[in-house]
C-alpha cells in the first residue's frame, strides 16, 4: 500500500512546492513558468546543437572582435525591437496590457496573467531577457549560415546606430533651441 505520505515522488513535489512558497514570500513570482522558460531555452540550444551536427558543421566557430561587435549591436536592436517596438506589439498582446509610450518609438506594457503566461510576458517585454535568446540564435547562425547571419546582423546593427544618431540629433536640436 503506497500512500501519498510514503510516495517519494509526491514527497519531492510537496517539498518543492513548500520551498517555492517560502521563496515567494507572498509574491506572485511564477517559478513554474520560469522553469518552463529555462527548459524551452535548454531544449532550443539542444535542437541547435543537433542542427549543427546534422549539417556536418563544427560548433567551434571563431568569433572575432568584429563579429562580437556586430553580434552585440544586433542583439541590442533585435531584443528592443521584440520587447518594446509598437510594430511587434501583436506578438506581445496576449501577455501584456498597453500602458502608453515609454520612449521614442517604444511602448510601455504591463505583463498580465499568471504562471507560464506571466513568465512568458516578462520574458518578451524585457530586452535584457530576450537578449540571451537573440545572442544564442546569432551564435548558432554564425555556425550554420555565417554569411547570411552577418548580413542580417549588419542590417540590424545599422538600424541600431541610426537610432542612436536620430536620438542624438533630436538632443542637439533641443540644446540649440533651448
Amino acid at each position: 500500500m503506497n500512500s501519498d505520505a510514503t510516495d517519494p515522488v509526491q514527497g519531492a513535489k510537496e517539498a518543492v512546492r513548500r520551498e517555492a512558497e517560502i521563496y515567494r514570500d507572498g509574491s506572485d513570482q511564477p517559478l513554474g513558468g520560469y522553469a518552463a522558460a529555462m527548459a524551452v531555452y535548454a531544449a532550443s540550444v539542444g535542437a541547435g546543437l543537433v542542427a549543427v551536427k546534422l549539417a556536418g558543421r563544427r560548433g567551434d566557430a571563431r568569433v572575432g572582435p568584429w563579429d562580437l561587435a556586430l553580434m552585440g549591436l544586433t542583439t541590442h536592436k533585435v531584443s528592443r525591437l521584440l520587447a518594446k517596438d509598437p510594430v511587434t506589439s501583436p506578438l506581445r498582446a496576449f501577455f501584456t496590457r498597453f500602458r502608453g509610450a515609454s520612449a521614442p518609438a517604444e511602448l510601455s506594457e504591463e505583463v498580465r496573467g499568471e504562471g507560464g503566461r506571466k513568465a512568458a510576458g516578462e520574458l518578451i517585454t524585457c530586452p535584457f531577457c530576450t537578449a540571451q535568446w537573440i545572442a544564442t540564435g546569432y551564435a548558432f547562425g554564425l555556425v550554420l549560415a555565417p554569411g547570411l547571419t552577418r548580413s542580417a546582423g549588419a542590417v540590424f546593427s545599422a538600424v541600431a546606430v541610426s537610432d542612436w544618431l536620430q536620438l542624438a540629433y533630436v538632443r542637439l536640436q533641443k540644446a540649440q533651441a533651448g
